[in-house]
């Protein structure tokens, strides 16, 4: 798939810093990022805490404003529409993030959050919207009597699961995910991930996934950009990128990795 779908065109993001109205110094959060996404790609974004990457996320879902530079989706300016053309972007992206607990509501029942975005955006009837909330739990692996338990009531997992259904349930044309497995026991983490992959790959979704686990990215992503201070220090295939880093800050991040093959276990 050729499609462009997403264009970061030198985004930035400056903080003041300080509260004195004389002080001019500034905090380059992201400073004049540029990339691309196609359509059925997955792009991962790497770095330590405070290297930008969810800040950037969150510019591309349009949850925050960019100090300079520009985002595109399909051909159009997240930041210069409005009113319907808005609406219709919001829906072809949909968002992961990293404590599903902290984005829904306790009080309501696992299908009542899946309908939300069927109602936000007028689709379907009654009937139809809940033939489509039955359709998508079981696409992330969930029985449908799932829809009238709660939030307290599932585990981390299956919290996870119901997120990512509800960011698929409009069928976008992109899912960002922001370190959505991160707070995941291992084994869940790898579950979550088969998951994202499956659906990525049977809804030809595109994907920009934001992490510092590097082992994550490189099992998820076909293309990879390694952000330190706010800028992007490499950027090319993940084999390549991982295989052959050619920035000092990527091999310093990858040599950080412990090897498996030279980890023995402890006698007793």
């Amino acid at each position: 798939m050729t499609d462009l779908l997403l264009e970061v065109e030198n985004a930035t993001k400056a903080y003041r810093v300080g509260n004195h109205i004389f002080n001019k110094k500034q905090f380059m959060a992201v400073n004049d990022v540029s990339l691309t996404l196609r359509a059925g790609q997955t792009l991962g974004i790497v770095g330590e805490s405070g290297s930008g990457k969810s800040t950037l996320l969150r510019m591309i879902l349009g949850l925050i404003k960019p100090t300079s530079g520009n985002i595109y989706v399909r051909k159009k300016n997240i930041w210069r529409s409005s009113g319907r053309d808005l609406l219709a972007i919001r829906r072809q992206m949909q968002a992961v993030f990293q404590d599903p607990a902290s984005s829904f509501n306790p009080r309501q029942s696992v299908a009542t959050v899946l309908l939300a975005p069927l109602e936000v955006h007028n689709i379907g009837d009654k009937k139809m919207r809940m033939m489509k909330v039955a359709e998508t739990l079981e696409l992330v692996g969930l029985p449908t009597n799932y829809m009238d338990r709660y939030l307290h009531q599932l585990s981390g997992g299956q919290r996870q699961r119901v997120a990512i259904a509800r960011a698929i349930i409009l069928r976008p044309s992109l899912l960002l995910a922001d370190e959505p497995t991160s707070a995941l026991d291992v084994s869940v983490q790898a579950q979550i991930l088969a998951l994202l992959k499956t659906i990525n790959r049977e809804l030809g979704l595109a994907c920009v996934f934001v992490s510092h686990n590097l082992g994550v990215v490189r099992t998820i992503a076909d293309r990879v950009a390694v952000m330190r201070s706010g800028v992007i220090v490499e950027t090319g295939q993940t084999q390549e990128v991982f295989d052959q880093p050619k920035n000092a800050y990527t091999q310093a991040l990858l040599s950080a990795v412990p090897d498996p093959s030279k980890i023995h276990m402890a006698r007793v």
